[in-house]
């Protein structure tokens, strides 16, 4: 069927790719506490109070964004507009109708062909970037999300894609650009602009960044829809996977400065009355008002309930319709258009682009229908803003190829910015015939689905509103002509019939809930709302997933769900782990780690010691031991093949000509005597770590006892702090105690942040490979860690609520016997071993 899901048919045609995960993990000091040890409480105070200020400024620029793409869509769409009507109204008297089409054409395809170049700059701009915002705020670093040129991209892009004619929406990118904001401007740099810089060393951690730009994105959010409230669910909801409440106060400050500076500067440009505060985001629905002659309205009753479920119903199945048509669009994209040269890219958005402009001309002349015109369409409002919204529905109806006294139906909702559409539907006394809504349902529903997904800026939740809203007038006019129930109003199932497709195309309840009743502004409106999107959802879910989460899908991403299924604790950690590891020691060669990192793409590494000594005796009959055999007999070919692996890199590596910065002092030394355990530990020479290095593999000779010798789990350190360290030539030599090395304070190893330098674009000349690193002072020492027979269910709670990166599997003895990261908890991977679990019993 349509509706129809293959896990097969998805994993056959979208091979999955390695993301990056967010460093959540504290592998070195926590920032915070090295600030605060050194800080008195009033100077911790005034760090505290920076945040608030960073989060003020964050939802300021957001909602200024806002402001900027609304103004000029607002400039764009209006002077395309009075072209096209001029000429409309005089070709219509000419018979020149054609060329009237000529200059809709020619305004489309040339606004829809910025916008796509401007994606071809920065192709992650494309789309509405919620997908790429969820997935960021789940703890997947997405390349290039959320730096400058993508927001200026967006920005630009979104308003030509809108004034072209396209079945978008600017609201969704405004998640995105606020996203941006939120992760930049803490950080008082530009990676894009690198003259942009001040010497500000705090709130740099993907954590911290995780934090503002979970600000950025609810206050994207409540620009959009002046929905403050509504934009700190959507954060929850859909985003982060970590949250606490002195976060929500943050977000929520965040959004309302976001909503306020947007209002007060639309309210004082459009209405020339400054502090008004009287249009609080993008999209205003206007109050849901009955006519004061209509004795017998009301906004909705308590047998309304069963056709809003029933609407509910019918959203879902159209909204899994939508989802379903869109994903084999997106998957046909993925093999035809986006191998191909970029150009295709963009002939794709001017064929779509085409085809709507011809559609929406040539329905709008020939399916239209000529209705009189009534002296009242609207009930009085005393307001200065709801009068302009009852000014604004009047003056957009379209009279196009109508006699006077008439308007066109069909253009009044084609010819008119969506959001005027919108409340043409919500707030339009006058009657839209059934036909007409049927065929603008129609075409608007494959339009919308054809256009999510090409190379433009778009967004997906302003055509999902006109389309439901479209729906729920067709409803409402059925139930008045062929039912007789006159009591209904119009506005309520139209706003029902937008929640439902809105609500099956994307499947968020709460926050979505709280959206539509902050914009409405009507509490009443808030139980059916929420009736009708949970049965929307549930619908929905009964056939494939949300639209986001599709895509989030077929690019491959490890998003984690909220949780993991009942028949998932079946399963222990050591059926998901990751039981071959790459490890290094406490003190190291270079020339290991060189290999290390050369050879492998871990973003992280377990610090072990093998325990040499009194490894047999140790072994003899512990049963913990003979326990863990099996975690280690999977592995122990792949440490032998690391260490081939290791010395096989290391040819290439130019030692001949290395030289070390600390080679002067090495000359001159004298091999230290052996000295007393004590005295060492006095002058603070002694590690309690081995001095291991990994030179050689296992032996054929080894007994077996030799082979599974315990890995001693000491900690983690990141792949970007072994980077940074050899960068900085942070070692010592043989000769030398490891308190030579040199120490790196948290200020010097993130100095690099975001963007540390790869091992491939060091210069290592420098550098002599038999030099020691003592990684102990960077690691993690106290990661958390689970056992191997932990259930499922504890694993992921504990990676999700905590926001981890990497989990340790360590044994009752303290040896790792394997690692989980997010690849092994998705759910995709959880239902293979899942069934690798059944054959086995």
């Amino acid at each position: 069927t349509i509706l129809g899901e293959t896990h097969e048919e998805e994993d056959e045609i979208l091979p999955r790719k390695d993301y990056e995960s967010l460093d959540y993990d504290r592998c070195i000091n926590d920032p915070y506490l090295e600030i605060l040890e050194s800080m008195d409480n009033k100077k911790a105070q005034k760090y505290e109070a920076v945040k608030w200020v960073l989060v003020f400024a964050i939802g300021v620029c957001t909602g200024l964004v806002g402001l900027f793409v609304d103004f000029f869509v607002r400039l764009l769409t209006q002077l395309k507009f009075q072209v096209v009507q001029s000429s409309v109204e005089e070709c219509t008297e000419k018979g020149c109708l054609a060329l009237s089409l000529l200059e809709l054409l020619g305004f489309n395809l040339t606004f829809v062909f910025l916008a796509s170049l401007l994606v071809l700059i920065q192709p992650v701009a494309a789309g509405s970037g919620i997908p790429e915002i969820k997935c960021y705020l789940n703890g997947v670093k997405v390349p290039g999300v959320v730096r400058l040129r993508t927001v200026v991209c967006k920005a630009a892009g979104v308003l030509f894609s809108v004034a072209g004619g396209l079945f978008v929406g600017k609201e969704g990118p405004m998640i995105h650009s606020g996203a941006v904001v939120g992760a930049g401007l803490p950080q008082f740099q530009s990676i894009s602009l690198r003259k942009i810089q001040f010497n500000f060393p705090y709130f740099r951690s993907d954590r911290d960044k995780r934090d503002f730009v979970s600000a950025g994105a609810a206050a994207g959010v409540a620009a959009a829809f002046g929905a403050p409230i509504g934009g700190t669910l959507f954060s929850l909801e859909e985003g982060s996977s970590f949250w606490n409440q002195g976060l929500t106060w943050k977000v929520l400050f965040c959004s309302m400065a976001a909503t306020f500076t947007l209002n007060f500067f639309r309210s004082g440009i459009q209405f020339g009355s400054w502090g008004s505060f009287q249009l609080p985001g993008l999209l205003n629905f206007g109050e849901f008002k009955c006519s004061e002659s209509d004795k017998k309205c009301h906004l909705w009753t308590a047998v309304d309930l069963g056709f809003f479920i029933l609407m509910g119903i019918v959203g879902g199945l159209l909204g899994a319709t939508f989802n379903c048509l869109n994903k084999r669009l997106a998957k046909y994209r993925m093999r035809n258009v986006h191998p191909k040269p970029k150009l295709v890219r963009v002939l794709e958005s001017l064929l779509v682009s085409l085809t709507t402009t011809v559609t929406v001309f040539v329905a709008s002349m020939v399916l239209g229908e000529c209705r009189q015109m009534s002296s009242s369409r609207h009930g009085g409002n005393d307001t200065l803003g709801l009068q302009d919204i009852s000014e604004d529905i009047n003056s957009s109806i379209k009279t196009f190829f109508c006699p006077n006294e008439t308007y066109n139906d069909m253009a009044t909702l084609f010819f008119n910015p969506q959001e005027s559409a919108i409340l043409q539907l919500f707030h339009q006394d006058g009657t839209f015939s059934p036909v007409t809504l049927s065929l603008f349902f129609l075409l608007y529903f494959l339009l919308s689905c054809w256009t999510y997904g090409i190379s433009v800026p778009s967004g997906l939740f302003v055509p999902s509103l006109l389309c439901g809203a479209a729906f729920g007038r067709l409803v409402a006019n059925l139930l008045k002509s062929y039912i007789g129930l006159d009591h209904i109003y119009s506005g309520t199932f139209a706003l029902v019939g937008a929640a439902a497709f809105l609500g099956g195309v994307v499947r968020m309840t709460i926050s979505l809930t709280v959206i539509l009743i902050e914009s409405t502004n009507e509490i009443t409106y808030g139980l059916p709302i929420m009736i009708t999107l949970m049965v929307a959802k549930w619908t929905g879910d009964f056939f494939n997933k949300g639209i986001y989460d599709i895509h989030v899908n077929l690019r491959g991403v490890p998003l984690l769900e909220w949780e993991t299924g009942v028949e998932m604790d079946k399963l222990r950690a050591s059926d998901i782990m990751e039981p071959n590891l790459t490890y290094v020691y406490p003190h190291t060669r270079i020339q290991s780690l060189v290999s290390i990192l050369r050879t492998t793409v871990h973003h992280a590494f377990p610090v072990v010691t093998e325990n040499r000594g009194n490894e047999r005796d140790f072994m003899k009959g512990n049963q913990l031991i003979s326990n863990n055999i099996k975690f280690k007999k999977s592995s122990i070919l792949t440490r032998a093949g690391e260490q081939r692996k290791r010395s096989q890199s290391m040819k290439s590596y130019p030692s001949s000509e290395l030289r070390n910065m600390c080679d002067e002092h090495i000359a001159t030394e004298e091999p230290p005597e052996k000295e007393d355990l004590l005295q060492q530990m006095l002058e603070r020479r002694y590690t309690p770590y081995p001095s291991l290095y990994p030179d050689q593999s296992p032996s054929e000779e080894w007994t077996m006892e030799e082979r599974f010798r315990p890995l001693t789990f000491h900690g983690l350190i990141l792949r970007s702090q072994l980077v940074t360290l050899l960068d900085r030539g942070v070692c010592y030599s043989e000769s030398q105690s490891s308190a030579s090395q040199p120490r790196l304070s948290h200020a010097e190893m993130s100095e690099d942040y975001p963007r540390y330098p790869d091992i491939h674009d060091l210069d290592l000349t420098l550098l002599n490979p038999r030099m020691i690193v003592d990684v102990t002072p960077y690691m993690n020492p106290s990661p958390f860690t689970v056992s191997p027979n932990t259930h499922v269910s504890q694993v992921f709670n504990l990676f999700r609520t905590m926001g981890l990166r990497h989990l340790p599997v360590v044994n009752a003895v303290g040896e790792v016997v394997g690692i989980i990261t997010r690849h092994n908890l998705t759910h995709e991977f959880l239902q293979a071993r899942l069934r690798q679990h059944y054959q086995t019993l």
